[in-house]
Protein backbone atom coordinates (compact mmCIF):
# COMPACT_ATOMS: atom_id res chain seq x y z
CA UNK A 1 0.00 0.00 0.00
CA UNK A 2 1.40 3.27 -1.13
CA UNK A 3 0.56 7.02 -0.04
CA UNK A 4 -1.90 7.85 -2.64
CA UNK A 5 -3.70 4.48 -2.31
CA UNK A 6 -7.14 6.62 -1.82
CA UNK A 7 -6.64 8.48 -5.39
CA UNK A 8 -4.54 9.22 -8.31
CA UNK A 9 -1.83 11.72 -7.05
CA UNK A 10 -1.51 15.36 -8.42
CA UNK A 11 2.27 16.77 -8.05
CA UNK A 12 4.04 19.81 -8.93
CA UNK A 13 7.52 19.57 -9.82
CA UNK A 14 8.66 23.37 -9.68
CA UNK A 15 11.76 22.88 -12.11
CA UNK A 16 13.57 20.42 -14.39
CA UNK A 17 16.29 19.92 -11.78
CA UNK A 18 13.82 18.19 -9.49
CA UNK A 19 12.13 16.12 -12.00
CA UNK A 20 13.81 12.59 -11.16
CA UNK A 21 12.69 12.73 -7.95
CA UNK A 22 9.33 13.19 -9.54
CA UNK A 23 9.69 10.57 -12.30
CA UNK A 24 6.74 8.31 -13.01
CA UNK A 25 6.42 6.71 -16.70
CA UNK A 26 2.88 6.01 -15.76
CA UNK A 27 1.59 9.47 -15.20
CA UNK A 28 0.73 12.17 -17.49
CA UNK A 29 2.92 15.14 -17.51
CA UNK A 30 1.81 18.69 -18.36
CA UNK A 31 4.85 20.65 -19.06
CA UNK A 32 4.23 24.56 -18.18
CA UNK A 33 6.41 27.28 -19.33
CA UNK A 34 3.54 30.01 -19.46
CA UNK A 35 6.28 33.13 -20.70
CA UNK A 36 6.38 31.98 -23.43
CA UNK A 37 6.97 28.70 -24.67
CA UNK A 38 3.88 26.52 -23.90
CA UNK A 39 1.55 29.35 -24.53
CA UNK A 40 3.65 29.95 -28.05
CA UNK A 41 2.80 25.85 -28.62
CA UNK A 42 -0.71 26.34 -27.59
CA UNK A 43 -1.18 29.39 -29.69
CA UNK A 44 0.35 27.81 -32.97
CA UNK A 45 -2.10 24.54 -32.99
CA UNK A 46 -4.95 27.27 -32.65
CA UNK A 47 -3.59 28.88 -35.84
CA UNK A 48 -3.36 25.13 -37.67
CA UNK A 49 0.24 23.95 -37.19
CA UNK A 50 0.26 20.74 -38.28
CA UNK A 51 3.25 19.37 -36.22
CA UNK A 52 5.61 20.98 -34.25
CA UNK A 53 9.30 18.68 -33.47
CA UNK A 54 10.62 20.07 -30.30
CA UNK A 55 14.72 20.07 -30.33
CA UNK A 56 16.82 20.76 -27.41
CA UNK A 57 19.92 21.91 -29.14
CA UNK A 58 20.32 25.18 -31.16
CA UNK A 59 22.74 22.33 -33.22
CA UNK A 60 19.04 20.26 -33.88
CA UNK A 61 17.41 23.39 -35.12
CA UNK A 62 20.00 24.19 -37.61
CA UNK A 63 20.12 20.93 -39.01
CA UNK A 64 16.15 20.95 -39.62
CA UNK A 65 16.57 24.63 -40.98
CA UNK A 66 19.62 23.00 -43.16
CA UNK A 67 17.12 20.13 -44.36
CA UNK A 68 14.42 22.96 -45.15
CA UNK A 69 12.31 23.04 -42.44
CA UNK A 70 10.46 26.01 -40.56
CA UNK A 71 12.32 26.80 -37.52
CA UNK A 72 11.28 28.70 -34.03
CA UNK A 73 14.35 28.93 -31.83
CA UNK A 74 15.37 31.18 -29.32
CA UNK A 75 17.72 31.62 -26.57
CA UNK A 76 17.59 34.16 -23.74
CA UNK A 77 14.44 35.18 -25.59
CA UNK A 78 16.25 36.50 -28.21
CA UNK A 79 15.33 34.63 -31.71
CA UNK A 80 18.31 33.09 -33.35
CA UNK A 81 19.90 34.31 -36.31
CA UNK A 82 18.98 31.48 -38.50
CA UNK A 83 15.53 30.82 -36.98
CA UNK A 84 12.09 31.58 -38.96
CA UNK A 85 10.33 32.80 -35.77
CA UNK A 86 11.14 33.00 -32.05
CA UNK A 87 8.96 32.01 -29.20
CA UNK A 88 6.23 34.33 -28.80
CA UNK A 89 2.57 33.47 -29.34
CA UNK A 90 2.45 36.38 -31.62
CA UNK A 91 5.20 34.85 -34.17
CA UNK A 92 2.62 31.92 -35.01
CA UNK A 93 0.11 33.39 -36.97
CA UNK A 94 -2.37 31.23 -39.04
CA UNK A 95 -0.95 32.75 -42.54
CA UNK A 96 2.52 31.69 -41.88
CA UNK A 97 2.11 28.39 -40.04
CA UNK A 98 -0.92 26.67 -41.14
CA UNK A 99 -0.81 23.07 -41.70
CA UNK A 100 3.18 23.19 -41.72
CA UNK A 101 5.31 21.68 -39.46
CA UNK A 102 7.78 23.54 -37.22
CA UNK A 103 10.95 22.53 -35.41
CA UNK A 104 11.00 24.27 -32.03
CA UNK A 105 14.03 24.51 -29.40
CA UNK A 106 13.73 27.22 -26.50
CA UNK A 107 15.67 28.17 -23.37
CA UNK A 108 13.73 26.07 -21.54
CA UNK A 109 10.37 24.48 -22.38
CA UNK A 110 11.41 22.25 -25.07
CA UNK A 111 14.16 20.50 -22.61
CA UNK A 112 11.50 19.79 -20.25
CA UNK A 113 9.71 18.28 -22.85
CA UNK A 114 12.38 16.42 -23.84
CA UNK A 115 13.15 14.94 -20.13
CA UNK A 116 9.48 13.55 -19.56
CA UNK A 117 9.42 12.06 -23.34
CA UNK A 118 9.14 8.66 -21.31
CA UNK A 119 6.02 9.21 -19.34
CA UNK A 120 2.70 7.86 -20.21
CA UNK A 121 1.51 11.09 -21.99
CA UNK A 122 3.14 14.23 -22.00
CA UNK A 123 0.97 17.49 -22.86
CA UNK A 124 1.18 21.33 -23.12
CA UNK A 125 -0.56 23.46 -20.87
CA UNK A 126 -1.42 27.32 -20.57
CA UNK A 127 -4.03 29.33 -19.43
CA UNK A 128 -5.08 29.12 -22.96
CA UNK A 129 -6.05 25.76 -22.60
CA UNK A 130 -7.07 25.46 -18.25
CA UNK A 131 -10.22 24.00 -18.67
CA UNK A 132 -9.54 21.65 -21.62
CA UNK A 133 -6.57 20.55 -19.84
CA UNK A 134 -8.09 19.95 -16.28
CA UNK A 135 -11.18 17.92 -18.01
CA UNK A 136 -8.13 15.40 -19.97
CA UNK A 137 -6.72 14.77 -16.69
CA UNK A 138 -9.93 13.78 -15.00
CA UNK A 139 -11.34 11.99 -18.01
CA UNK A 140 -7.69 9.93 -18.00
CA UNK A 141 -7.74 9.19 -14.73
CA UNK A 142 -4.31 8.59 -13.90
CA UNK A 143 -1.47 10.32 -12.03
CA UNK A 144 -0.36 13.79 -13.20
CA UNK A 145 2.58 15.34 -12.65
CA UNK A 146 2.65 19.71 -13.48
CA UNK A 147 6.41 19.99 -14.86
CA UNK A 148 7.03 23.79 -14.26
CA UNK A 149 10.18 24.39 -16.90
CA UNK A 150 11.06 27.23 -15.13
CA UNK A 151 14.12 29.17 -15.94
CA UNK A 152 17.80 27.41 -16.45
CA UNK A 153 16.74 24.71 -14.08
CA UNK A 154 15.92 27.54 -11.41
CA UNK A 155 12.05 27.89 -9.71
CA UNK A 156 9.94 30.73 -11.45
CA UNK A 157 6.87 32.04 -10.47
CA UNK A 158 4.61 32.49 -13.32
CA UNK A 159 5.07 28.60 -13.65
CA UNK A 160 4.47 27.91 -10.24
CA UNK A 161 0.75 30.41 -10.48
CA UNK A 162 -0.27 28.27 -12.95
CA UNK A 163 0.77 24.90 -11.87
CA UNK A 164 -1.46 26.07 -8.95
CA UNK A 165 -4.38 26.97 -10.97
CA UNK A 166 -4.55 23.77 -12.30
CA UNK A 167 -3.76 21.42 -9.70
CA UNK A 168 -6.72 23.20 -7.14
CA UNK A 169 -9.37 22.25 -10.45
CA UNK A 170 -7.97 18.77 -10.68
CA UNK A 171 -8.84 18.29 -7.13
CA UNK A 172 -11.99 19.14 -6.72
CA UNK A 173 -12.93 16.19 -8.24
CA UNK A 174 -12.59 12.74 -5.82
CA UNK A 175 -10.40 10.72 -7.87
CA UNK A 176 -7.62 12.67 -7.55
CA UNK A 177 -5.55 13.53 -4.05
CA UNK A 178 -2.09 14.98 -3.02
CA UNK A 179 0.33 14.74 -0.24
CA UNK A 180 2.92 16.79 -2.01
CA UNK A 181 4.32 19.75 -0.41
CA UNK A 182 4.82 21.64 -3.86
CA UNK A 183 1.27 21.11 -4.38
CA UNK A 184 0.18 22.71 -1.24
CA UNK A 185 2.70 25.62 -1.91
CA UNK A 186 1.95 25.74 -5.77
CA UNK A 187 -1.92 25.90 -4.67
CA UNK A 188 -1.16 28.91 -1.89
CA UNK A 189 0.50 30.55 -4.13
CA UNK A 190 -2.08 30.88 -6.86
CA UNK A 191 -4.67 31.53 -3.67
CA UNK A 192 -2.23 34.67 -3.54
CA UNK A 193 -1.88 36.15 -6.70
CA UNK A 194 -5.69 35.11 -8.17
CA UNK A 195 -7.22 38.44 -7.51
CA UNK A 196 -4.14 40.34 -9.50
CA UNK A 197 -2.30 38.15 -11.66
CA UNK A 198 -0.72 40.49 -14.16
CA UNK A 199 0.29 42.44 -11.11
CA UNK A 200 1.90 39.82 -8.97
CA UNK A 201 3.70 38.77 -12.33
CA UNK A 202 5.60 42.17 -11.91
CA UNK A 203 7.83 40.13 -9.65
CA UNK A 204 8.92 37.18 -11.69
CA UNK A 205 12.11 37.54 -12.96
CA UNK A 206 11.20 36.44 -16.64
CA UNK A 207 8.59 39.56 -16.79
CA UNK A 208 11.25 41.56 -16.14
CA UNK A 209 13.65 40.11 -18.89
CA UNK A 210 10.89 40.41 -21.35
CA UNK A 211 10.47 44.05 -20.83
CA UNK A 212 14.57 44.44 -21.32
CA UNK A 213 14.01 43.19 -24.46
CA UNK A 214 10.79 44.99 -25.23
CA UNK A 215 9.09 41.39 -25.91
CA UNK A 216 6.47 42.15 -23.10
CA UNK A 217 3.31 42.74 -25.38
CA UNK A 218 2.28 39.03 -24.67
CA UNK A 219 1.98 39.41 -21.02
CA UNK A 220 -1.84 39.51 -21.01
CA UNK A 221 -2.38 37.10 -23.91
CA UNK A 222 -0.47 33.98 -21.71
CA UNK A 223 -2.45 34.69 -19.04
CA UNK A 224 -5.91 34.69 -20.52
CA UNK A 225 -7.93 31.40 -19.74
CA UNK A 226 -9.90 29.36 -21.84
CA UNK A 227 -9.18 30.55 -25.74
CA UNK A 228 -9.17 26.83 -27.05
CA UNK A 229 -10.26 22.93 -26.25
CA UNK A 230 -7.52 22.09 -27.56
CA UNK A 231 -4.40 20.36 -26.08
CA UNK A 232 -1.21 20.05 -27.34
CA UNK A 233 0.40 15.95 -26.64
CA UNK A 234 3.31 14.77 -27.68
CA UNK A 235 3.47 11.36 -30.09
CA UNK A 236 6.91 10.24 -30.49
CA UNK A 237 9.01 12.95 -31.57
CA UNK A 238 6.75 15.53 -32.54
CA UNK A 239 3.41 17.45 -30.77
CA UNK A 240 0.41 17.52 -32.22
CA UNK A 241 -3.12 18.44 -31.50
CA UNK A 242 -5.68 16.93 -29.12
CA UNK A 243 -9.11 18.20 -29.37
CA UNK A 244 -10.78 17.57 -25.74
CA UNK A 245 -15.15 17.56 -26.25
Amino acid sequence: MNDYDTGKSVEVCFSPALYTGFRNDDAIVVVVDILRATSAIITAFMNGVRRLIPVATLEEAREYKDKGYLVAAERDGIVRDFADFGNSPYNFRREAIENRDIVYSTTNGTHSIMIAKESYRVVIGGYLNLSALTDYIISENRNVIVLCAGWKNKFNIEDTLFAGALVEQVLQNQNFMTICDSTHAAIDLWNLARKDVLGYIEKAAQRQRLKKNQLDDVLEYCHTTDLTRCIPVLEEYYLTKLDVK
